[in-house]
């Protein structure tokens, strides 16, 4: 039996919106110059016939979602041509319930079946689509069924997720460890959420490995466009206090000078924190214990500033079962490309991981599932960026000021393509700029997640794919 406020899916398009970086930006073996934004919106009804719309949307970053040798070009072929088959699948998921209930089980009982399907037509014998990027592709439509569920019941959709809105608590969705004490019968995401969300929150700001720390590191190939370029400028700029290092991971020498000279610009200019990204690419823990040994050693005050550091070692947690308390006994350890689910959370835990780096662009639904489950473990929580401009930005801070990070939230697509998102901005300007290091949530409200689309000036290209269910 279900609840008066119980929706299904009645259709579904989607728009690809192309976005060009003024500096690039590197993911580990690879750089980043363009990326494809994907836009859907869902249509979704009561049993009452009552519809409205929800609107999502993810960059495609291919580099970050699908890192290989495959070519650029056929990689992000595949990952929008799977957004197109997507769009036919969730136009018409006929279960019905709540977002997080529907979310759930397109992503046990759909996915990946269509995933395997999928590789089996398009890539025959080539290597597959991997499950991360097929959650990507997913995560715009997901984000879109959670947009209009709070629009049709005329509310915000983070006051939706408890027993008065939900069919199923988290024991449906959820499995504790044994013997931990822990338990999610009769428990719902709201009992994990703030009831109140942070109005502004600490602005995290990426520091590439192409990015000019110094004024003897232009070349006169730089962007004139009015924004910085160097990294104490955008400090100064922004008031920022928060820095996130991007590193190598297979070059110990050049990753232990790049976090000493960041380190050194932030204590010249008053920032706080510092995070280290080891992009995936490291592959024991003795490489990340010995940088942070030597820093301690020979910098203490730089070593005090890292807050944590983010997933140095492989994306395929199953794969590469690394005991990493060793790390995590230096500096609090965060899951981020690993954590595609709970489930991959209880086993980083397992190995020794201390917290998680949540995405929106893994789905809302299991962002939020995720979320649930490690703060119930007893793990901290941070919101990470995949550089989100547009609408994209909305949910991203959102997460953050609701599931109460350990510091704020990463946000950087002011840096690398700030002019992409000009209309939302003249709707939301506190969230498309940081001042005094941080970003303003005061403009978002409404129902759903209080985009306030029809307020936003932006023309649409036209659908790449549009469905009735």
């Amino acid at each position: 039996m279900g609840k008066l406020t119980d929706i299904h899916t009645v259709g579904a398009a989607l728009y690809f919106l192309p976005v060009q970086t003024r500096v690039a930006l590197k993911f580990g073996t690879e750089t980043l110059t363009q990326v494809t934004c994907a836009r859907a919106r869902v249509t979704v009804a009561d049993d009452q016939g009552r519809t409205a719309e929800g609107w999502g949307e993810t960059p495609l970053s291919v580099q970050w979602v699908w890192p290989s040798a495959v070519p650029y070009e056929e990689r992000h072929g595949m990952l929008k041509a799977f957004c197109v088959e997507l769009t036919d699948l969730w136009a018409s998921i006929r279960t019905r319930g709540h977002p997080i209930e529907l979310g759930h089980d397109f992503l046990e009982t759909v996915l990946p079946g269509w995933l395997e399907g999928f590789n089996r037509r398009h890539r025959r014998g080539k290597e597959p689509v991997p499950l991360l990027a097929a959650l990507v592709c997913c995560s715009p439509f997901d984000l879109a069924v959670h947009d209009a569920y709070g629009q049709l019941h005329g509310c915000p959709t983070y006051e939706t997720y408890h027993a008065g809105f939900m069919n199923r608590d988290l024991g449906h969705f959820l499995q504790a460890v044994p013997h931990s004490g822990v338990s999610f019968a009769g428990k719902y995401p709201a009992d994990f959420l703030s009831t109140h969300r942070k109005e502004s929150l600490a602005a995290w700001h990426l520091v590439g490995g192409l990015d000019l720390l110094k004024e003897a590191e232009r070349t006169g190939s730089e962007p004139q466009d009015g924004y910085p370029v160097l990294l104490a400028d955008w400090i100064q700029r922004d008031g920022l206090k928060c820095l996130k290092v991007k590193l190598r991971g297979n070059d110990a020498a050049w990753d232990y000078s790049r976090l000493l000279k960041v380190g050194r610009i932030a204590l010249d200019n008053a920032v706080d924190w510092l995070s280290a990204d080891f992009n995936c690419t490291v592959t024991e823990p003795d490489y990340v214990n010995a940088i942070l040994d030597r820093l301690r050693d020979e910098n203490p005050r730089i070593y005090g500033m890292i807050l944590y550091v983010e997933q140095p070692f492989p994306y395929d947690l199953e794969r590469h079962r690394m005991d990493v308390r060793s790390v995590s006994a230096r500096k609090p350890l965060f899951l981020d490309e690993s954590a595609h689910d709970w489930r991959l959370v209880r086993l980083g835990r397992e190995l020794g991981w201390s917290g998680v780096a949540l995405k929106t662009c893994k789905t809302q639904t299991g962002a939020l599932l995720s979320a649930c489950w490690a703060r119930a473990h007893g793990m901290s929580l941070m919101v990470q960026d995949l550089t989100n401009p547009m609408l994209a930005q909305i949910p991203h801070v959102l997460l953050a000021a609701y599931t109460g990070t350990i510091m704020g939230v990463e946000t950087n697509a002011m840096q690398f393509y700030p002019e992409a998102s000009r209309p939302e901005a003249v709707v939301h300007p506190g969230l498309y700029q940081r001042r005094h290091g941080a970003v303003d949530l005061a403009s978002v409200r409404g129902p759903g997640f209080g985009y306030r689309w029809g307020e936003i000036g932006r023309e649409l290209p036209a659908p790449a794919a549009e469905c009735a269910g």
